[in-house]
């Protein structure tokens, strides 16, 4: 994967050139900090690392092994970032890339070392990811290198990613398998009298014992009432008969993140109330997984599920959106929502996820991963394979 990286590196290297020649900037260098982005170029994330892609052609990994006391404690979220990503330290100092390591001992900031490299090698506009950065590090950052206009990296990386190659919507498939496997074997067990908790940790359990590197989002388990919340986190209520059950999760594998809901019936079979509400929410969903093409409006595709659901009277509970964007993050872009102003490209890889919730009463939610591909390539490859029929468990 290595040449993989490095032409990655290569076309940011090339469009931060051709932004700085456009606006007469002159030689620039990017730092990269978001954990998902150093994934992404590189193929590694180890905690408070930075990357600097030189204008020379060099790249350089600085890594800081020990994290200083107010990073390892939280300050500023950084610790909290890499913790929320799960990321395993991923350096190897014998990795065969033209990409160079630096290892900072003694407290140094990766950031600032960063961007006095920068300044050694004749930068004359350093971008950062503004957004990424607290303002104590951006200070700091000025500070240290007064030589070099700064300027934001502004979601470059970000656009990168957004078309996948085959490699890594082969590891987005692998996660797929892994999270459908894990969820077939919960439908096969014992349900009732068991928490919402117990439930999402043996999820997440069975994701690791199938291969994953963890979930790739907080699991949610939703019992009864509770069916159907789109950020419901479990409690200690017990799956009871005549409950509906929802289910989302996801397993991370390689850095890449699936997701998956599905919505269950506990007992020997449902009301009438609760088919009517599950066969209008899986209308939604196809209807917006069938408008799923290359060259679709992100707020066609939303639109497309969101009218089903209005017409029969629960436009009101419809979500900000009904999909998004995943790969090495959950909810990465393209989002998918009625004031979103970008097409679909094949190769992208997104949910569709429209649910309704009825208070006191539950709800349904069916979401699916799916990759954006041509018709003539047969058609949007829906990932999540596990039934969407209303199984009664």
């Amino acid at each position: 994967m290595s040449e993989v990286h490095m032409a990655r590196r290569a076309r940011l290297r090339d469009r931060c050139a051709l932004a700085a020649d456009g606006a007469g900037e002159g030689r620039t260098g990017a730092v990269v900090s978001q954990p998902a982005n150093l994934r992404y170029l590189t193929g590694c994330a180890p905690p408070y690392a930075v990357l600097l892609v030189g204008h020379d052609g060099r790249d350089t990994l600085f890594v800081q092994p020990t994290l200083p006391a107010p990073v390892a404690a939280g300050a500023g979220g950084t610790a909290a970032l890499a913790a929320d990503l799960g990321e395993r330290p991923l350096w190897l100092p014998g990795a065969q890339d033209e990409l160079r390591h630096e290892l900072l001992p003694g407290g140094g900031d990766p950031l600032l070392a960063a961007a006095r490299s920068a300044v050694a090698v004749g930068t004359e506009l350093l971008v950062v990811e503004e957004s990424h950065l607290t303002v104590r590090r951006h200070r700091a950052l000025v500070e240290a290198a007064p030589e070099v206009r700064l300027g934001d990296l502004s979601g470059a990386v970000e656009h990168q990613r957004l078309v996948k190659d085959e490699d890594e919507i082969a590891c987005l498939r692998i996660a797929a398998e892994i999270t459908d496997q894990a969820l077939g074997e919960l439908l096969e067990s014992i349900l009732v009298g068991r928490t919402e908790r117990h439930l999402a940790l043996e999820l997440e359990r069975r994701l690791i014992d199938h291969g994953g590197d963890g979930p790739a989002f907080p699991t949610s388990v939703a019992t009864g009432p509770n069916a159907g919340v789109p950020t419901h986190v479990p409690t200690d209520r017990r799956v009871e008969e005549g409950d509906f059950l929802s289910v989302r999760m996801g397993a991370r594998y390689r850095g890449y993140r699936c997701q998956i809901g599905r919505t269950f019936v506990i007992g020997t079979a449902p009301e009438d109330w609760q088919i009517e509400l599950y066969e209008l929410v899986f209308a939604a969903q196809r209807a917006g997984r069938e408008a799923l093409v290359p060259g679709a409006e992100c707020r066609a595709v939303d639109r497309a599920a969101r009218e089903v659901l209005a017409a029969a009277g629960h436009g009101g509970a419809v979500e900000a959106r009904t999909g998004h964007g995943v790969g090495l993050e959950i909810g990465e872009d393209p989002q998918l929502s009625p004031d979103a102003m970008s097409k679909l490209d094949a190769r992208v890889p997104v949910t569709v996820e429209p649910g309704v919730h009825l208070p006191g009463r539950g709800g349904v939610r069916i979401d699916d991963t799916l990759v954006v591909r041509s018709l003539a390539d047969g058609g949007p490859e829906l990932l999540t394979i596990t039934t969407k029929e209303l199984l009664a468990l």
